[in-house]
């Protein structure tokens, strides 16, 4: 066979492979003296997972950084604490009352050792929230002076009194 034609078989062979997976056949077909060509396949797409409601709170609340404290204040305009975790749920369907002590109702128990990002974090007896954005954080409305910033829980005064997992997080 001359060498242009043997040439021209092993491109078709390998043009036609990818065909033949598609079609559903597993065999690929060989000429006789020209080893058998890898398949051109797509390579397979990595898995994607989904972000968690929580993974998602914490992209919203971090698109606040910034935005002054304001007593009572749910809006990009001004947040306190539990007007920020309000606003930041809100948006992903999930409603809760703009009131810390409120909030501590919702989802369920998790010890401070099982944190996950988007959980609810309390001090101060109730009296403040705080997102935990993972890495020993959170993100929160400090107080009047103060902007939406993001702390460690080794430096917050006052005791972590507890935290929430809201469903689906």
């Amino acid at each position: 066979m001359a060498l242009p034609l043997r040439i021209c078989l092993l491109a078709l062979c390998l043009l036609a492979a990818p065909g033949a997976a598609v079609a559903g056949t597993s065999k690929i077909r060989t000429l006789p003296g020209v080893a058998n060509p890898a398949p051109l396949l797509p390579a397979p797409k990595a898995h994607r997972t989904q972000p968690t409601l929580g993974q998602r709170a914490v992209r919203i609340a971090a698109a606040e950084l910034g935005v002054p404290y304001r007593y009572g204040g749910s809006s990009p305009s001004g947040f306190d604490c539990s007007g920020l975790v309000a606003y930041v749920y809100a948006k992903l369907g999930v409603q809760l009352p703009h009131n810390a002590a409120a909030q501590y109702g919702y989802g369920r128990p998790v010890d401070r050792r099982d944190l996950r990002p988007g959980d609810l974090v309390f001090f101060h007896g109730l009296g403040h929230v705080g997102l935990y954005i993972g890495h020993g954080r959170i993100i929160h409305a400090p107080q009047s002076g103060e902007r939406v910033s993001i702390q460690s829980l080794a430096s917050r005064s006052g005791s972590v009194e507890g935290a929430r997992r809201l469903a689906r997080s």
